[in-house]
């Protein structure tokens, strides 16, 4: 754990406004491993989506004298992406951090509460609209998908990974911060390479 704040943009969302902030009872070892679970859930599906993985890492810092945030982040690029495929990867993190809670015994309605991450489904929300799909945040809207239909999928695809999602957050927990090379490794995934856009 550092000691300074990360830099504003690591705290901040896709369009430049800072994330929430939501109390998660546990202690620092116990949250930071579930933030690795989170940002390995984003890289797992990725790569097994076809995405190329640059980086996956667990941030650590004292906010304040005996107090202490972590967040994470997950930077990798895509190329002819499916759109559904793109945006169960955005659910993932979420679904990954709760399905930790509940496989190490530390699920309670408040600590998957705070598994919240509104900014992912935001950032989906907005991707998928460029190209000209629509993900509603509580409903179908026509033609489209609800965040909930979109949650079902990476549920699964998280279930099918669980072993490799594992294997990734604990090593990120061990070594903060992962290339997509090593995640590839860990996992026997392959991390495609390959000139695409930015995520």
């Amino acid at each position: 754990m550092t000691t300074m704040n990360p830099a504003p943009e690591a705290l901040a969302d896709h369009t430049g406004k800072p994330r929430p902030w939501l109390d998660m009872p546990l202690t620092y070892g116990q949250a930071r491993l579930g933030m690795a679970f989170h940002e390995a859930g984003h890289a797992v599906l990725s790569m097994a989506y076809g995405m190329h993985v640059i980086t996956s890492e667990v941030i650590a810092w004292e906010s304040a004298p005996g107090q202490w945030a972590v967040t994470g982040n997950t930077a990798h690029r895509t190329q002819d992406t499916p759109p559904w495929h793109y945006a169960a990867q955005c659910a993932a993190g979420e679904l990954a951090h709760v399905t930790y809670l509940m496989a190490y015994g530390l699920w309670t309605p408040e600590r998957a509460a705070a598994c919240a991450a509104a900014h992912d489904r935001e950032l989906a929300i907005d991707v998928l609209r460029q190209f000209g799909y629509r993900l509603g945040r509580t409903r179908v809207p026509e033609g489209g998908k609800s965040w909930g239909m979109v949650q079902g999928m990476a549920r699964r695809k998280v279930g099918h990974l669980w072993r490799e999602i594992r294997t990734v957050a604990h090593a990120m927990n061990e070594n903060t911060v992962l290339s997509g090379d090593e995640i590839a490794a860990l996992t026997g995934l392959v991390n495609p390479s390959f000139d695409g856009g930015a995520a």
